[in-house]
């Protein structure tokens, strides 16, 4: 009996493109021979085997053909060319929808699904129970699902996917609708799914569940597959692409990087458009850079590893000790952590118009996984007064990785020893 799950081979897929709609009519009627189209392939050349048992990964950038990839082997698509068998029976929860009618109650699409799966009634009715518990939607299970809200909707789907007792498990980043509750109770099924040796094939933006719950993790990046393998190294390469700083000759690499430097760190950062600015501009905040463990510039940081903010500040006018700051906040704009040179025992006592100062804070990352946000700071005294020279808040944003949370914004690292009496 065969070790593969899902085998994927040489799989691409081809979208026909038209500049104007009446273009692809004439094509479909047979009134030109002239090419109307540009081609563009979603996937082109993908190959690759998931075991049976397996838990594995799909990342990539949006337009990568990740979710193009999961349609495929689902067979809601079919391939332009390249094949993919599948052996067990597959539960897929993709899009928000997908496999619903919108004009049946939630009730009657429990049904639906389960015999379009190739269940019997009888088998939908063993399982009815389990599925309505997990799903707690309460009466609502009676009512049209086009009345439910996103969370709603995702609980049934979800029931439904993973208590019809499926071999292979495909999941598209519909988990990110639930709540917190239901995500952590879907999160706990993958493991018990995990322990039973079923398949599981996982797409998610969520680095930190991929990292945790992935045996080996496949990047996509344009429609083609970067490489594959255990989930860190795949994911560093991702950050990399993430910032373009990935992919072309050694020599492309090298004279794009050359290019990147003059450009500056932040041209590498994933920056706040509507970033808010302000200060007396006797000193401006010209460049900034968030680095990780191996010194390249991401918005991505993994939880436990060193990383640095770093700034350079060009100063308008001669200034006494000047504090250099910067700030962490959560989404929610809650300030979390931060520190500033004063604070930390660091001066520099004067500064003269046109010098340029470089500044780095370098700590360990202990802060939960999650979405935040980066401030930056220069200010002082003059005299006795307080003075902004540059502020810039919310610049970008500081994605951290995972794969362990406790409870509240940071992890105290406690260490855990357990006697006998």
């Amino acid at each position: 009996m065969s070790e593969t799950a899902i085998g994927v081979d040489n799989v691409s897929k081809m979208y026909k493109l038209y500049e104007k709609p009446g273009d692809r009519l004439k094509e479909a009627l047979g009134l030109t021979r002239e090419k109307r189209y540009v081609e563009h392939y979603a996937l082109n050349g993908v190959s690759f085997e998931v075991k049976k048992g397996e838990t594995v990964g799909l990342i990539g950038t949006n337009g990568s053909g990740k979710s193009t990839m999961l349609k495929v082997i689902t067979g809601i698509l079919n391939p332009t060319g390249g094949s993919v068998e599948i052996e067990g029976r597959i539960s897929a929860l993709l899009e928000l929808g997908a496999g619903f009618n919108m004009e049946y109650s939630g009730l009657e699409n429990v049904y639906l699904n389960g015999t379009m799966i190739g269940f019997k009634r009888e088998e939908i009715d063993a399982r009815l129970e389990e599925i309505l518990k997990f799903a707690d939607i309460g009466d609502f299970v009676y009512q049209p699902v086009k009345t439910y809200s996103s969370g709603m909707f995702v609980r049934l789907a979800f029931a439904v996917a993973i208590n019809i007792d499926p071999e292979i498990l495909i999941v598209d980043e519909a988990l990110s609708v639930g709540d917190v509750f239901f995500q952590a109770k879907c999160y706990k099924k993958f493991e018990e799914f995990k322990e039973q040796g079923k398949t599981i094939l996982f797409v998610s933006h969520d680095l930190g569940s991929v990292s945790k719950y992935c045996d080996r993790v496949i990047l996509l990046n344009k429609g083609e597959k970067v490489m594959e393998g255990e989930p860190k190294p795949v994911i560093d390469t991702y950050k990399r692409l993430l910032v373009h700083q990935f992919g072309g000759s050694s020599e492309a690499q090298e004279k794009q990087g050359t290019e990147k430097v003059k450009a500056g760190w932040k041209e590498n950062l994933n920056n706040n458009p509507n970033c808010l600015e302000y200060g007396n501009g006797e000193a401006h905040i010209v460049d900034y850079a968030v680095l990780d463990s191996s010194g390249m510039v991401t918005n991505s940081i993994s939880k436990g590893e060193n990383f640095t903010v770093k700034f350079r500040v060009i100063f308008q006018n001669d200034i006494v000790n000047p504090i250099f700051a910067f700030t962490i906040k959560d989404l929610k704009g809650t300030e979390i952590t931060g520190t500033n040179t004063m604070f930390e025992h660091v001066y520099v006592d004067h500064t003269a118009a046109g010098d340029s100062k470089i500044v780095s804070f370098t700590q360990e990352m202990n802060l939960q996984g999650g979405e935040y946000l980066l401030s930056l700071g220069c200010t002082g005294y003059s005299g006795d007064e307080f003075q902004v020279y540059h502020r810039l808040y919310d610049v970008c944003n500081i994605t951290v990785i995972s794969d362990k949370n406790s409870v509240g914004y940071y992890d105290m690292n406690s260490q855990i020893e357990i006697s006998g009496s």
